[in-house]
Parts: structure tokens; C-alpha cells; sequence
């Protein structure tokens, strides 16, 4: 098992490298590490898996009813959801299957619910059922008054989208995957038969290479000789609520759609918070994550019309995820034959569940484009770590420390963290593979200790 973050890599060139260890990546890496006579590599530009969009969306586990019928996205979303499920309940990841309600708020978007209705059955979601305003307020009493109706999707649940990344990474490493992280590629060139690329730790040699590397994804393409997407990075401002705020709603609430989107929506989480957002603001820079005045507001707004009561609750966090948007309205998932080489781009926010779907289509890709793959074997299960408030945790056993009281996070939890097969090397790293510091007083009280348990670690 190899994880390496400074120092030269090696000489002798892999058969296939990943360029990006988000939940694609990953996921990617992970599908093809069931074939063990592959060499291969996962190049990720910063210090963690899942650093990118993958740790900053709405962490819903679609079922496609919305997509556009027809499009690779519809297909590797419908097919993915079932997938993840699985893989969910196998690996111990949380998953909620809360449902969740289009909800109309003038006649305009009522009578465009009956369209999205026949729209998920093009999408193979046949459960949906429309639902006057007696009925919907009868499943949410706390909704703002002057809706009208809606359409009722039972299918769409929440995830932990943290535990999804961190667990396909541990499978890949486990099944031989070298993960190199602190790798930012900057150049790229191809001399017989061998990609050569430039990165942050000297040149990494491969003979086939995936591009899955989200907002930079573009990029990398015109580094091999592409140009056929943009990304335009869609910034999407999200507030998170107290749990105290959880039994406000039961449901993902959602807005009609707009091209820009799935809209303001607000949903629990399988943490036990109440997210309100995303924004969907189109910008020129590739890391503007921060979060803005005049986007909180606005997400206040819409929170206002939308879970009145919610605005009265005690707010926890805010953050901003960048979703890697294209002029195009599907995935930009293309092989290069002659090149040795996979475009995985403009994946946006259904790319978690998509995640094991685009890695087998991808798996795919490379087999046509030459790579020997042999019958695939089954990896070794994993079982992470349960975050879910609605699911056993450690701390209801007895007999543990709690470390952080707000997350109720035990010391053992914060150990087996910092001695994982991928290990956090950063504060918020362990903070995504424990939630310690991620409650309502942000670390206030627990900050010292974590810090002092990282350290003792040996991590920097």
C-alpha cells in the first residue's frame, strides 16, 4: 500500500495514471485496481482525496428523474444511484432515502410539474407522484405559505459524500494503487507510446492516463493537444444549520429547475444539520471558494419563502463548493485512442452518484483503446467509520472518550482516523473522515485536543 505526499516519483512508467483524486478519480482508480496486473497511479494536486467538488456539494444521491433523457449523464446517473446504494450498504456509508419534493410556488411551476413527472419515467424513475398543497403540507407542515403543489420524487436520498471519496481511495491503495498526492501537473508530452508528464514532484511516466481532474479537467485536455470543453467554474454557496433546526424538514425541498440548475434547495443531511443553498454563480477563478455577503443574504432570502422557521435557527457553518460547468449539457466523457488516453470532464454535482458508473464506463474506454485488461477480480470490502446521526455511533456504546461533545466523536474514532490507509494530513482532513470540530461550536472546545492528537501523529 503506498501513499506518498513529498519526494520524487518513480522512474519506471505506470500503466495507467489518474490525474485527480476527487470521487470520480477515485471511484476511477478504484475500478481499475480490480485487474492486479496493472501498474497504476492516482495523481491528486493537493494533500487529500476529494479536496474539490467533492467535498463541497449538497451530498444527494440523485436518481436521475431530471436528466436529460438520452444524455450519458442520464444513463451513468440512473445507473450509478443503484450502484452507490449497494456499495453504500456494503461499506457502512450513510445513506438516507428521505425523498424529496419539487415543490411549486406559482402556476407557472405547477403546471410544469405533470412535464417533469413524464420526464422521470423517460428517466426510468417510475415512483413520482404529483401532490396538491393540502397533501404537501400535510408531509411539510414547516413549508412557507403560498405553495401549490408538488411533485413528489420518494427515491432521491442524502450521503455522506466524504465517506464515499475516503472509501474508494482505500480500496484502490489496498488493491495497489500508488496515490500520489501534492501532484499538480503542469505539463504534458507523449514519445513512444509513453505519456511523460510535468508535476509539482518531477515527471511522472505512464502509458495510458485518465483525466479526471474536475475544474482543471480543461486544462489537462489542451496539455495533451485538446480543446474541446471550457470549464467555467459555477460557484455554490451553501449555509449549514443546527441540528437543533432538523425536524423543520423532512424532505429534500427543491425548486423547479432553471438552466443554471437544481436551484436553492434546502435538505437535511445525514449529519443531522439543515443545508440551505446551493448559489449558482458563474466566475473566471478556479479557486474562489469563499463564501459572500451578498450570496448569504440571498440564500436568506430564498430560505425565507421556502423553511420560514428556519431562519430563526442557529447557523453552524457556511462554505462554497466550485461545480466544473461547460458550455455543454452532458458529461464530456471521450477516449483518444490514438493518444492512450480518457477525457472524464464536465462532471458537475451528480458526479458522486454517478461516481461507480462513470468509473466502469471509463474502465471501458480504456479497454478499447488498447489496455490488456484481464477478468476483473473483487477487491477487498471496506466498512468505514459510521458519520450518520440517524445510525448507530461509537459513543452510544459506552465506555469511550468523547473528544468532541458537539459531534459526539470518540478518541478511538480520531486514532483510527490518523492511522488509515489514506490518513488525513490536514486538520480539516480529519475533520472530513470524523466530523470533530464540525458541530455547532466549530472546534471551540476540542480544537486543542484534536490538534494535539494530530500532531502526536507525526502529521504535519
Amino acid at each position: 500500500m503506498t501513499v506518498t505526499a513529498a519526494g520524487p516519483l518513480p522512474a519506471v512508467p505506470y500503466d495507467v495514471t489518474v490525474v485527480g483524486a476527487g470521487v470520480v478519480g477515485c471511484a476511477i482508480a478504484r475500478e481499475i485496481a480490480r485487474h492486479p496486473h496493472l501498474k497504476v497511479a492516482l495523481a491528486e494536486a493537493q494533500d487529500d482525496v476529494g479536496q474539490g467538488t467533492s467535498k463541497a456539494n449538497t451530498a444527494i444521491l440523485h436518481t436521475g428523474f431530471d436528466a436529460h433523457p438520452g444524455t450519458l449523464e442520464s444513463r451513468l446517473v440512473r445507473e450509478g444511484g443503484r450502484l452507490l446504494a449497494a456499495y453504500a450498504a456494503e461499506s457502512g456509508i450513510p445513506v438516507e432515502p428521505v425523498g424529496a419534493l419539487l415543490v411549486a410556488w406559482d402556476r407557472e411551476q405547477l403546471a410544469a410539474l405533470p412535464d417533469l413527472a413524464r420526464k422521470a419515467v423517460r428517466n426510468d424513475c417510475h415512483d413520482t407522484a404529483l401532490l396538491d398543497a393540502t397533501e404537501l403540507y400535510a408531509r411539510e407542515p414547516h413549508l412557507g405559505p403560498g405553495a401549490l403543489g408538488a411533485l413528489h420524487v420518494p427515491g432521491e436520498s442524502i450521503v455522506c459524500p466524504w465517506s464515499t471519496t475516503l472509501a474508494y481511495a482505500t480500496q484502490a491503495v489496498r488493491g495497489g494503487v500508488d496515490l500520489h498526492l501534492n501532484t499538480r501537473v503542469t505539463g504534458a508530452d507523449r514519445h513512444d507510446g509513453v505519456h511523460t508528464l510535468t508535476t509539482s514532484r518531477g515527471p511522472l511516466h505512464t502509458r495510458h492516463l485518465v483525466n479526471a481532474a474536475g475544474l482543471h479537467a480543461d486544462t489537462l485536455d489542451r496539455l495533451l493537444g485538446r480543446r474541446t470543453f471550457t470549464v467555467t467554474p459555477r460557484r455554490g454557496q451553501l449555509i449549514v444549520y443546527d441540528r437543533l433546526a432538523r425536524d423543520l424538514v423532512r424532505h429534500i425541498l427543491l425548486p423547479v429547475p432553471t438552466a443554471l440548475g437544481k436551484g436553492v434547495l434546502v435538505a437535511p443531511t445525514v449529519y443531522g444539520n439543515v443545508l440551505l443553498g446551493p448559489t449558482a454563480e458563474d466566475l473566471d477563478d478556479k479557486a474562489a471558494t469563499e463564501s459572500t455577503a451578498q450570496g448569504l443574504a440571498a440564500l436568506r432570502d430564498k430560505g425565507r419563502r421556502i423553511l420560514p422557521a428556519l431562519l430563526d435557527e442557529e447557523v453552524t457553518a457556511v462554505y462554497a463548493g466550485l461545480r466544473a460547468a461547460t458550455e455543454h449539457d452532458d458529461y464530456r466523457i471521450a477516449a483518444h485512442p490514438d493518444r492512450a488516453y480518457v477525457t472524464v470532464g464536465g462532471i458537475r454535482s451528480t458526479g458522486l452518484t454517478a461516481s461507480l458508473a462513470i468509473a466502469s464506463h471509463v474502465t471501458g474506454l480504456l479497454r478499447a483503446s488498447g489496455l490488456g485488461l484481464a477478468d476483473p477480480v473483487d477487491l477487498e470490502p471496506v466498512r468505514m467509520p459510521n458519520l450518520g446521526a440517524a445510525f448507530p455511533r461509537p459513543w452510544q456504546e459506552g465506555g469511550h472518550v468523547l473528544v468532541c461533545h458537539c459531534e459526539h466523536v470518540t478518541l478511538g474514532e480520531i486514532r483510527d482516523a490518523l492511522a488509515g490507509t489514506v490518513p488525513p494530513r490536514s486538520l480539516a482532513g480529519l475533520r472530513r473522515r470524523t466530523r470533530a470540530g464540525a458541530g455547532r461550536c466549530q472546534g471551540f472546545h476540542c480544537g486543542a485536543t484534536v490538534r494535539q492528537l494530530f500532531e502526536r501523529a507525526g502529521r504535519p
